[in-house]
């Protein structure tokens, strides 16, 4: 690392409250030049607002913002922008309809930079080359995968120059190979006086790619300590206040009935947004109380795949069977209702309704049914009753009455999709990376309740580019390269590095 003692940002006794809930409470933290800075907290211990603050998406409550010895207070995340402070959003940013190119210049003086379009699409192509973030510039970010669209949104800071670059669970989506790459590209960025702070969950990243790090819980920090004079067992006691994380139940204990199959796919075949094909004769099956992971690098046909198993993308060819009844032509909210539990990538966009308080997204697709609902009029002590014992066996947390889910972090809007999805009658859960941006603790609850579901008899469809996630939870493993199911591995038989390079499409020979 080319880190210096030169410290180009400070942020001083900040506090930042949201109906009357203090998400930063009196945070002091420090940047220096040339340094990678992590970021450590379970969800809600205001991670994001702290990073939005220095983005210029919210004002601070009280406190001081100091950059390059100058106290600061941003109006926009413009003006953030035009003070070299760039951020890569957990949730992104990005207009769906537009071009990667034009997001590139969204919100920017065009006349000012005097560029065209062209010479943009030229930029990126050549940011993309150097950094190893392949993208096509003249696509339209509708058309991308979500890994796809997460390298946009780095490349878009890179593209506006930003000297600080604030990145919130850069390698959540990404495969193992990829992260390298950014962390390749990271590294040259502080070899050139940039500054880097580093939002992750994982303590491997943190150790590995981190001059310094800093831990907050509740709001405060509650520690900033020098990475290469720390390890992964303190900073988890500092970030949950106890040595000892959740565990799963042993693998060599999983069991699963061998009977009927829940889930049983056939040839499918599914185009793409490009008129291209998606997914190619894929086949698949998921037995009661089993789980199948699927693995892939993102824009492989992974949300294809997804889309057309719950609906909301037409099939080309092939069938799709629940329980032994053909769901095929079947509407999205009539496959939910067959016994088909979703739990999407997209939280914000796919799973919750984000104008919505808590209590009605858990109850967004019973509520004119019973108990709700009763000759079409909804039942308020019924629904908060529900709402408060899902939000205790979930552990949701920062929840207030009449709170929009939108303000609530990453993490525990997590646990309310998962919540929501568990607590209805299910046959087959589809889980599109469920911990995804998740702390330790909440990854651990989330697979916990996976694992639970399946002891019960439901089945899971499982897909993440997490590989350890698909190892450690996964009865079967299949890996989809290229749009078709390359391999299909026991976690108990398969080298980790080995998959990483399946999902590439690479071909390994044993």
């Amino acid at each position: 690392m080319a880190a210096t003692e030169k410290e180009i940002l400070q942020v001083r006794e900040l506090t930042k409250s949201f109906y009357g809930v203090a998400a930063n409470d009196k945070v002091s933290f420090s940047l220096r030049n040339g340094e990678v800075h992590g970021l450590l907290g379970e969800n809600g211990a205001g991670k994001s607002t702290l990073c939005s603050i220095l983005a210029g998406l919210y004002r601070p409550d009280s406190g001081d913002v100091i950059l390059n010895s100058e106290r600061i207070r941003f109006r926009s995340p413009l003006d953030a922008s035009n003070m070299g402070i760039g951020m890569v959003h957990q949730h992104f940013k990005l207009i769906s309809s537009f071009t990667v190119a034009e997001n590139m210049v969204l919100g920017l003086n065009a006349k000012s930079r005097n560029i065209s379009l062209g010479t943009v699409e030229d930029e990126v192509r050549e940011l993309a080359r150097q950094y190893g973030l392949d993208v096509e510039p003249s696509a339209h970010v509708w058309q991308l995968s979500v890994g796809e669209q997460q390298r946009v949104e780095i490349l878009r800071q890179l593209f506006r120059g930003a000297r600080i670059l604030i990145l919130d669970e850069p390698t959540a989506v990404l495969a193992p190979q990829e992260c390298d790459r950014l962390f390749e590209a990271v590294r040259h960025m502080v070899e050139r006086d940039h500054s880097v702070i580093l939002v992750s969950h994982k303590m491997d990243e943190i150790l590995s790619n981190t001059d310094r790090v800093t831990v907050l819980v509740g709001g405060r920090n509650a520690g900033t300590l020098r990475t290469n004079e720390t390890d992964a067992a303190e900073l988890a006691k500092l970030m949950i206040g106890s040595d000892h994380l959740p565990k799963l139940a042993n693998k060599s204990l999983r069991r699963f009935v061998e009977s009927t199959p829940v889930l049983t796919i056939r040839d499918l075949e599914v185009i793409g947004d490009r008129g291209t094909e998606a997914v190619s004769g894929a086949s698949l099956e998921v037995l009661s109380g089993q789980i199948v992971g699927v693995a892939g690098v993102a824009g492989n046909g992974q949300r294809e795949f997804q889309q057309a198993i719950v609906g909301r993308r037409q099939i080309s060819g092939g069938s799709i069977m629940l329980r032994g009844r053909d769901i095929t032509q079947l509407s999205s909210r009539a496959r939910s209702r067959s016994g088909l539990a979703y739990v999407p990538e997209d939280r914000l966009g796919t799973g919750l309704a984000s104008g919505l308080t808590l209590e009605e997204n858990l109850i967004l697709k019973s509520y004119n049914e019973p108990p709700y609902s009763h000759r079409g009029v909804l039942s308020t002590a019924v629904i908060t009753a529900a709402a408060e014992k899902l939000v205790k066996d979930f552990d949701i947390r920062g929840a207030r009455s009449g709170m929009p889910v939108s303000l609530m972090s990453g993490g525990n809007l997590q646990k309310a999709i998962l919540a929501r999805e568990l607590s209805r009658p299910h046959d087959l859960l589809l889980a599109a990376s469920p911990t995804r941006g998740l702390d330790l603790a909440a990854t651990a609850s989330v697979r916990q309740h996976i694992r639970a579901d399946t002891e019960k008899g439901g089945a899971v469809l499982l897909f993440s580019e997490d590989l350890g996630e698909i190892v450690e939870l996964s009865d079967l493993i299949l890996v989809l390269a290229g749009g078709r199911i390359v391999g299909s591995y026991t976690p108990a038989t398969l080298d980790i590095s080995e998959l990483g390079l399946l999902m590439t499409g690479a071909k390994v020979h044993n």
